[in-house]
């Protein structure tokens, strides 16, 4: 059989508690929810995930892994300069409210794109105008002794506006790694998460200088 390709659909919105002040007006929730739909081929906004198309037997045992929020990474804030990021010293505070997927096998490499969707709340010190979104996607085989299979850090331009709530949203398009065996499908997890590391510049690789 020639090369496959699966393709899976919009996964399950996934929302955190932090009020209501974090949901989209009408107007931004439809701009957001018609670019997610245009790049995972549609699907269901609310909160059942949708059904995954149906696979041949030959396919039976491999499926799309779930999105899941990385534990301590669910929220990004920042505080003016030497101080933490809680009260009064915070400029602002970004939360992840949403998440899609969809992956494609094909000769035995699953290219997977990862849907992030968030907002940002303005502080009590402000926002500066423009901020920069920290997002790292990571491909990892849970069970015992969990392993990382591949991992990627992004970053995402937010412009901010008088409102002091603004929405973002990023695609990862090129996670790509090895498919697993049926066996193993069912460990294998997407987790996404901020990562103010993502931030930072990669370190420089010094010259070896050549021996004479």
């Amino acid at each position: 059989m020639g090369d496959r390709v699966i393709r899976f659909a919009l996964a399950a919105a996934v929302s955190i508690g932090l009020g209501a002040t974090l949901l989209p007006t009408a107007s931004s929730a439809q701009s957001l929810s018609d670019r997610f739909k245009n790049l995972f081929g549609g699907g269901s906004s609310d909160s059942k995930p949708a059904a995954q198309q149906p696979l041949s037997d030959a396919d039976a045992g491999l499926t799309c892994p779930p999105v899941q929020i990385r534990s301590g990474a669910s929220t990004y804030s920042v505080a003016v300069d030497g101080k933490e990021a809680v009260g009064n010293d915070v400029k602002f505070l970004a939360s992840i409210t949403r998440t899609a997927r969809e992956c494609n096998l094909n000769s035995g490499q699953i290219t997977a794109k990862i849907g992030i969707q968030g907002r940002i709340i303005v502080g009590p010190q402000g926002a500066p105008p423009t901020i920069q979104v920290p997002l790292r996607v990571a491909v990892v085989k849970g069970g015992v002794g969990e392993k990382t299979i591949a991992t990627k850090a992004y970053t995402t331009t937010v412009q901010m506006d008088d409102s002091g709530s603004v929405p973002f949203s990023l695609v990862a398009e090129d996670v790509v790694y090895p498919a697993p065996s049926a066996a193993e499908n069912d460990d294998y997890i997407f987790y996404i998460g901020f990562d103010p590391q993502a931030l930072k510049p990669e370190p420089k690789v010094r010259a070896q200088k050549k021996k004479h």
